[in-house]
């Protein structure tokens, strides 16, 4: 799971913005993007930032996650 993880994060490395702005925009969170671990049930968020990624938390599908992100805004 963890290498899984960690490689989850090599694609939006590359190209920042093929993570879904969808979870940023339901939380009313700008720049909020969200990519899944291929082959587990959780997701990575982050920021894009010119030089790099701002990754906030790995969440779990079974998590409550639009309570999380309002929570901390």
């Amino acid at each position: 799971m963890f290498d899984a993880a960690i490689a989850a994060l090599e694609p939006t490395e590359r190209m920042p913005s093929m993570g879904s702005p969808r979870l940023g925009q339901l939380c009313d969170i700008p720049g909020l993007r969200s990519w899944r671990v291929a082959g587990f049930p959780m997701q990575w968020l982050y920021f894009e930032a010119p030089d790099q990624l701002d990754v906030v938390r790995l969440v779990g599908d079974r998590q409550d996650i639009l309570a999380i992100l309002q929570d901390a805004g």
